[in-house]
């Protein structure tokens, strides 16, 4: 027979009158209230139309050896790797939290002795066959700003894989123009020292010849072996660059091949939009918004906690106490029932749990203002480094020029002249040395300024 009974309609109605009258104001809709200023980029001037984020990163790195690292790298990358699993981790407990609007269902069939309560009853035999479903019914949103916040973390999971990748990119990038730089000092000592040891050969001949002392020939050979350490300082930062740049692809370390540095073109088409564009573009200003949004929502799931969960459970089957008789109509029997259970005194617990809730929300406003700062700042100091080295580029080139002429005419004047000595001739040399070395620099700091604006912008996850 199956129980349902009209106090129990009366119940159900009474209870989704409540309901209906007092749910809305439990439960708050999330509205991103934070402000992008537009000076977040400090006095750059923004384009709206434009933005280097959006394009590619085989557009911005036309290297073509540069662009298979990268390709590389996101195939085989471990951290990205690590990032696609969690991101499967935060897909599940969505699908989860969902799920759970679904009413649950369980099944038990048994046969066992039955012994009355009755001491001169005989016992008997008891055949049971049912189906138990329990169904929390959502009155006051918690299901649904679980949901909401999980699906919060799960797009969360994304815009952090994302991050990994748009990190990667430059990570590699700047690892790949590194040892460019690298190669390119090992490549001008290694000239160095060809002049240098020729230096010493014509101060021979020359003290021979009594146009300079024996101290000009030693320090010739002193200067040639200072540059000659430097070696080694230098190879071993090839090296190292090398293993980084296999582990960011997932390789053993071994050797990396690669182009030269005065070879790359640097991309100059800079466009950085407007601020705004960051919570679109940018992987982890994404993630510090979804991560704001799925905390209010926990504040939400936190309320909900004060008032009644109405639960509905109902049961179906067949009993009997003969197995003859066990799919006999008479053998049927169902039964609903329906419960409120309204929290009356828990020892402060969910007033500690909705304290908590909130301080997590505060926790994550601060965190994306702080996301978001940080992101302005990233990309204004490097839209402003690509700059500078663009400024002093044509500077250094004049430099370098004048120096080359300046070694030239005080080696000349010391075969001819007494008008010099050699301590003019190796401050000379030196200062060429250092003025190629500080063009190597150059270069390097005008390509990692495309890759850290690149990067502060959100570019490369695409």
């Amino acid at each position: 027979m199956i129980h349902w009974s009209k106090q129990y309609n009366l119940f159900v109605q009474a209870a989704f009158l409540s309901v209906t009258l007092f749910s809305c104001d439990v439960t708050k809709p999330y509205a991103n209230n934070q402000v992008v200023p537009d000076g977040l980029y400090g006095d750059a001037v923004t384009d709206s139309s434009n933005n280097m984020a959006t394009l590619s990163w085989k557009e911005i790195f036309k290297d073509p050896l540069l662009q298979e690292l990268i390709a590389e790298g996101i195939s085989n990358n471990l951290d990205l790797k690590t990032a696609a699993a969690n991101l499967k981790a935060a897909e599940a407990n969505f699908v989860q939290s969902k799920q759970a609007f679904l009413p649950s269902l369980s099944g038990n069939a048994s046969a066992g002795a039955y012994d009355p309560a009755s001491a001169q009853a005989s016992a008997s035999q008891v055949y049971q066959l049912y189906a138990l479903s329990s169904w929390q019914v959502d009155v006051w949103g918690k299901l649904r700003s679980t949901k909401r916040s999980m699906y919060a973390a799960y797009l969360g999971s994304e815009a952090y894989r994302q991050a990994v990748q748009t990190q990667l990119v430059a990570n590699i990038a700047a690892t790949y123009y590194q040892l460019l730089a690298y190669d390119e000092q090992l490549n001008i000592v290694q000239q160095s020292l060809e002049v240098y040891s020729k230096d010493t050969e014509t101060m021979k001949i020359l003290k021979n010849s009594n146009v300079v002392t024996g101290a000009a020939v030693v320090q010739s050979a002193a200067n040639y072996y200072a540059v000659k350490s430097t070696v080694p300082d230098i190879k071993n930062n090839i090296r190292q660059a090398e293993n980084t740049l296999c582990l960011l692809l997932g390789r053993t370390p071994g050797p990396i091949k690669r182009d030269s540095l005065f070879s790359e073109q640097v991309y100059s088409e800079l466009s950085i939009g407007v601020p705004a564009q960051l919570l679109a573009n940018r992987p982890d200003v994404k993630e510090a918004e979804l991560q704001l949004r799925s905390n209010f929502e926990q504040v939400n799931v936190a309320r909900t906690a004060f008032y009644p969960a109405l639960t509905i459970t109902g049961q179906s089957g067949l009993y009997a106490t003969q197995l003859k008789s066990f799919f006999n109509a008479g053998a049927f029997f169902a039964n609903i029932v329906g419960g409120l259970t309204q929290p009356i005194f828990n020892n402060g617990l969910n007033k500690q749990k909705l304290k908590v809730a909130q301080a997590n929300y505060e926790a994550s406003e601060y965190n994306y203002r702080k996301v978001l700062l940080t992101a302005g700042q990233e990309v204004s100091n490097a839209l402003y480094q690509y700059q500078m080295v663009d400024e002093k580029a044509i500077s250094r080139k004049e430099q370098i020029a004048n120096l080359e002429k300046a070694v030239y005419f005080t080696k000349e004047l010391l075969k001819y002249t007494s008008a010099t000595n050699y301590t003019d001739v190796l401050t000379s040399e030196q200062s060429l040395l250092s003025a190629r070395q500080n063009a190597v620099t150059d270069k390097l700091q005008q390509l990692q300024a495309v890759v850290n604006l690149y990067a502060a912008l959100g570019g490369g996850w695409k």
